[in-house]
């Protein structure tokens, strides 16, 4: 395993065990690694999300922008950077529009390169960063949509929808991502699951 995902030994063991301690993996001495049916369910990537009327949906997203930014005074405080990436995505959920959000990551974290982007940027940012979301926290509201909403987008920029605002963490004490995200109640609904 540690050959065909070109890493050592040691990093390999070091990630199946960090696996295991978040309860998405049973490892069985002399079988094998197997992954736990119920691991991601109960991990933050599960527990808040927009979904369609009729549950779930297939997400996707259309990056719209990626920059480079001084961090604006209208932004609250996260991470120990005054800089960072900021992301604008119009996102999907089986081909139904959604929701538009901006997502800002402290230049702490590292920096989002756009031609390596996916639509998870929680996959981004372990792949590419090297580090994962372990904590995060939503608040929920109405608020118009920003002026830079797509033309193609459900409502017009100005029109009030549902709004979260989330801030996310990785091990560091500080969080590490602020994130806007307004979506068109007619279309999908917050959810949040505990088990």
């Amino acid at each position: 395993m540690a050959a065909e995902l070109n890493v050592s030994v040691g990093t390999l063991r070091k990630s199946l065990s960090e696996l295991e301690k978040k309860g998405m993996l049973e490892r069985i001495q002399g079988s094998g690694n197997y992954i736990r049916e119920t691991g991601t369910q109960n991990s933050v990537y599960a527990m808040f999300r927009l979904e369609l009327p009729e549950g779930g949906g297939l997400p996707r997203a259309d990056v719209l922008s990626v920059d480079h930014l001084k961090k604006p005074a209208n932004l609250p405080k996260f991470g120990a950077s005054d800089a960072g990436s900021r992301v604008r995505r119009m996102r999907y959920l089986n081909d139904t529009i959604i929701a538009v959000e901006e997502i800002w990551l402290d230049e702490s974290a590292g920096l989002i390169d756009q031609s390596l982007l996916s639509d998870s940027l929680y996959r981004y940012y372990q792949r590419q960063l090297g580090f994962w979301i372990a904590r995060a926290e939503d608040r929920v509201a109405v608020q118009p949509l920003p002026d830079w909403t797509p033309p193609d987008f459900t409502k017009p920029a100005g029109q009030s929808v549902g709004y979260i605002e989330r801030f996310s963490w990785s091990e560091n004490a500080e969080p590490v991502e602020f994130s806007k995200t307004w979506f068109d109640p007619d279309r999908a609904n917050y959810v949040q699951r505990l088990k």
